[in-house]
């Protein structure tokens, strides 16, 4: 028996090893799928390599920031169906109290990868993408500093991804490993004393994921540093370089603390130290050391996703983002106070109350900064020349979000309240407004915004308004019924709610869950509409004849990376390559955003002919 599955192993593998040379052989890859472009135009050029090898070994060797770019993109959004399938699982489960479809240890295991993925293999991943293919863009470098470095920090994602993952795999075998039921946050001393190589693997996973977030942190330092255009100096750097530049720093301090938790954890668990056991360390001393990392954390997923909207929103709004400097300096100043706010998930723990109210103190503080640049969004569109495209749509979402999340979480920062709220569904409604409200609302306006200038097509614009109007219904229906769950009492990381009538009332409890599950089920069809868009547009969407899908010029908001955008587009269809517009106007820098504004409209003499309808038509 034996030697029957070593045979076939073996086959299997010579099987696999033909397969991967047929396809590193193949010459056209293009014409069987879009991966093989790293960008609609063409790979020469400014921002480009001249030479790429065929097939899909392009793709294993790569260097190009904007392939690397597509390949985190696609690594994060695999990564979020992941975790969405998870959560719908969980879900159902709680539809109603009492076990149903999974048992508590399937259900625990399921929660636990839902938080590490979204998190750690989603959030940060989805953000390495756009500040991959797009910063270069935006300050005018040819590639990112350490470009070996920069595809070594991705290929470390996909070995972390299947090691988090690996319990779910090795479970059925009957191998004695199965998947963590940690939670996410592997308080100790669970996570110590949990007789499960499938944590080992799981904290090995996230040791890589850190090691990769760490080394495409000094890549971005070093690139927005070292590599700006002459044009680009730090008084008209874009508001997205500056998330890009804060959250770095953000994960250069926390993310190595992170992997010395880990490493501290499981010597634990393998080699019988007590950094973390009772008798000897102190199982608090782990929500110290990951809550230090882990509020930075909140807004090294945060910041970024700011900057976007900061970068979009004004482009559909016909004027510059309001108070340009103020975004900037909010944005550092949420960098410095992050470090401040760790322990107030800890204020019933039953640390001395002096330091829980400096805590407190700083927790209210933060909230600060974060209204300066929702006042400064909602400025931005005051008397605009709105214009409600998806981004747009996404971006207001973002803001509206943002609000209650960010509400929520200003009570939580008060001692009295946190002490009744804790650990209730209350939390998990606020947190997952922002995860979800604005995180991944940010990186849906930011694929639709960009998708021309990755695939050269227009994806099918009334699927994408329906995508996010039941996204926005989704996530509102969901996350609002957790509040009022969390003022009930329920509390969070139960894979039951069976109890007594008499401790909370069971039948509001079961109805709130339910419609926080129908919410969740809307989530997810809203996704799968995204998916049908982004696939059926990508190989057959209209191609764009104009290098300004968004119009953009109009406004004078024809930004840089849309300006190397027409730069290959002129390149590839015969024209001249150099940064010249095709109208002959001049390129100017005016508030941290590159404009083109110009001295005659190209589209009055009919010189432009468009592929695709006006985005304000409809």
């Amino acid at each position: 028996m034996v030697g029957e599955q070593l045979a076939l192993t073996a086959l299997m593998g010579v099987f696999l090893v033909a397969v991967a040379g047929f396809l590193a052989r193949m010459e056209d890859w293009r014409s069987y799928t879009p991966l093989a472009g790293g960008s609609a135009i063409g790979d020469a050029g400014y921002g480009g390599h001249a030479e790429k090898p065929a097939g899909i070994v392009r793709w294993f060797t790569t260097v190009d920031h904007k392939d690397i770019g597509i390949l985190y993109g696609i690594y994060a959004l695999i990564a979020f169906f992941w975790g969405g399938a998870a959560v719908l699982l969980m879900r159902a489960e709680l539809a109603a109290p009492g076990f149903d479809i999974m048992q508590a240890q399937f259900y625990n295991s399921l929660l636990t990868s839902h938080g590490i993925t979204m998190l750690f293999l989603f959030g940060t991943p989805i953000i390495a993408a756009f500040s991959n293919y797009f910063i270069p863009l935006l300050i005018g470098a040819d590639d990112m500093a350490f470009p070996r470095i920069n595809a070594i920090a991705f290929w470390l994602l996909p070995p972390g991804a299947i090691l988090i993952w690996a319990g779910f795999f090795t479970a059925p075998l009957g191998l004695g490993i199965d998947p963590a039921q940690t939670s996410w946050t592997m308080y100790t001393p669970l996570s110590a004393e949990q007789a499960n190589p499938g944590v080992d693997l799981m904290l090995l996973g996230l040791h890589l994921t850190g090691v990769s977030a760490t080394m495409g942190a000094i890549n971005f330092i070093a690139t927005i540093f070292t590599e700006r255009g002459d044009e680009v100096n730090w008084a008209n750097l874009d508001i997205f370089s500056w998330t890009i530049l804060t959250q770095s720093a953000l994960i250069l301090f926390a993310f190595p603390l992170l992997g010395s938790a880990l490493i501290m954890l499981l010597l634990d668990r393998n080699f019988s130290t007590a950094f973390f056991a009772v008798e000897g360390g102190s199982p608090i001393l782990w929500q110290h050391l990951f809550w230090f990392f882990g509020h930075p954390e909140v807004y090294i997923l945060v910041l970024p996703p700011m900057g976007l909207v900061s970068w979009i929103l004004p482009k559909f709004s016909g004027r510059k983002l309001f108070g340009f400097k103020f975004v900037v300096y909010s944005t550092l100043a949420i960098g410095v106070l992050s470090f401040g706010v760790w322990a107030h998930h800890m204020f019933s723990t039953g640390i001395d109350p002096r330091i829980r109210a400096s805590f407190m103190a700083v927790s209210l503080a933060i909230a600060i900064p974060s209204a300066v640049k929702t006042f400064n969004w909602i400025t931005t569109m005051w008397n605009g020349n709105l214009r409600l495209t998806a981004p747009m749509l996404f971006c207001i979402g973002f803001i509206s979000n943002f609000v209650i999340g960010g509400i929520t979480g200003v009570f939580l920062a008060a001692i009295p309240v946190d002490l009744v709220l804790h650990d209730t569904y209350y939390v998990v409604g606020h947190f997952h407004y922002i995860v979800m409200g604005m995180i991944a609302f940010a990186g849906m306006g930011a694929l639709y915004y960009w998708f021309p200038i990755v695939t050269g097509r227009m994806y099918q614009r009334r699927l994408a308004k329906m995508h996010f109007w039941l996204s926005m219904i989704g996530t509102n229906i969901t996350f609002f019924a957790m509040l009022v769950l969390g003022y009930l009492g329920m509390p969070r990381r139960y894979a039951t709610y069976q109890f007594d009538g008499a401790i909370a009332p069971l039948a509001q409890v079961t109805t709130l869950h339910q419609i926080a599950t129908v919410g969740a089920f809307i989530i997810g069809f809203a996704q799968l509409i995204w998916a049908w868009n982004m696939v059926q547009s990508w190989y057959e969407g209209p191609e764009l004849d104009d290098a300004d899908p968004w119009n953009l010029k109009d406004d004078g908001m024809f930004g840089r990376e849309f300006q190397w955008f027409e730069t290959q587009k002129l390149a590839a269809d015969g024209g001249e390559s150099e940064e010249v517009r095709a109208d002959g106007g001049e390129v100017e820098t005016d508030g941290g955003e590159a404009t083109g504004r110009v001295s005659s409209d190209p589209r009055s003499d009919g010189g432009y002919r468009k592929a695709v309808r006006r985005v304000d038509d409809e």
